[in-house]
């Protein structure tokens, strides 16, 4: 980590450092290992036009970050909870079906399986080339093994490269990603920490982004032990800014996007309701939210996964050092399991 945020280091928190500090080397080692199953993927796609993304937890928000990219190809790409897909069931005939579960092994998984066989259309993103998930259908496979630490870290960022592998293969440009990979930015998270100190819940949002905002608030609850919410940017408009106040941070991702300069204005608001905010900001745009008290966290300018690739690290440093401020085992669960095998 390259924030100087005072952190006691524990079990739980080690692991999760030492999983963060390979996550961009493991992302480029699973880009290049995995260019025959992302082809096979590809060609499923060219011939269904149709794709539906399930997952659970941190998977389902990987998932929620390729969406929109798969969406600008063309494709009518929808992400569901595989929990809804179990019990109100969207049809998986004539689509081409892509399961992320990073230990391969949920009970979702299993329940899935076990009532409908896998078809020639479905495929598995997972970090474990043993698990029930890679046994039952070709699947991209992540670099180095099962993630260790209770939060997602290190699989988020590889699950979401090996998305931009498939994009890759139905002609996007892969380049900015790599890139990102290649050099990743890293910019001090220690004054958003002080900033959202002393609030008592987190609202996470953005537009494009949205999927990005969903894995950060996830980790807040998960790890910081937290009410957190994420909106996308327009639900946010629509009724729950009342919550605002200066015990409600807001903490508002943007990219170079259509919307951008929705983020922003969205953050302006915050900013004026009292609350403190962070704008985590690829967009490469003016941000009139910073000058009236935002805290602006600058990135290069990228797009769509390539964005939530720069920004996603440093959302995670973001979230450990809210959750240092207020529990004492970060990274040790006292409900969860890293795998949850009921359902």
């Amino acid at each position: 980590m390259s924030s100087s945020v005072a952190v006691q280091i524990g079990p739980g928190l080690a692991a999760l450092h030492a999983e963060m500090a390979k996550q961009h080397r493991d992302a480029l080692a699973s880009f290049r290992a995995n260019d025959d199953v992302a082809g096979k993927i590809a060609a499923s796609l060219r011939r269904t036009g149709r794709l539906v993304l399930l997952g659970m937890g941190g998977s389902h928000a990987v998932n929620r970050m390729a969406e929109p990219d798969y969406r600008a190809l063309g494709l009518p790409a929808v992400a569901l909870s595989l929990s809804e897909q179990l019990y109100s069931p969207l049809s998986l005939e004539n689509a081409t079906v892509l399961l992320t579960s990073q230990s391969g092994e949920s009970a979702e998984v299993h329940r899935l399986f076990a009532n409908k066989a896998p078809h020639g259309d479905m495929f598995g993103i997972t970090m474990e080339v043993g698990s029930a998930l890679a046994k039952a259908c070709p699947s991209l496979i992540g670099a180095g093994g099962s993630e260790q630490a209770f939060c997602a870290t290190r699989s988020l960022l590889i699950c979401l490269t090996l998305h931009q592998l498939v994009v890759g293969k139905l002609g996007g440009d892969t380049r900015p990603a790599l890139a990102i990979l290649e050099a990743p930015q890293e910019p001090s998270i220690d004054a958003a920490c002080a900033r959202l100190k002393d609030c008592t819940a987190i609202v996470f949002s953005g537009r494009g982004q949205r999927g990005l905002g969903e894995a950060a608030a996830l980790g807040a609850m998960e790890l910081g032990r937290m009410p957190a919410y994420a909106l996308e940017g327009g639900q946010f408009r629509h009724g729950p800014m009342e919550i605002l106040g200066p015990k409600i941070g807001a903490v508002i991702f943007r990219a170079d996007e259509e919307a951008a300069a929705l983020g922003d204005d969205l953050a302006l608001q915050t900013v004026t309701a009292g609350s403190p905010t962070i704008l985590f900001d690829a967009s490469g745009a003016a941000s009139k939210a910073a000058g009236v008290g935002a805290l602006h966290i600058a990135f290069k300018p990228a797009r769509g996964m390539s964005a939530s690739l720069a920004m996603l690290p440093a959302a995670q440093r973001l979230v450990i050092g809210l959750a240092a401020q207020r529990v004492a085992d970060v990274g040790t669960p006292v409900r969860s399991s890293k795998v949850t095998r009921v359902e």
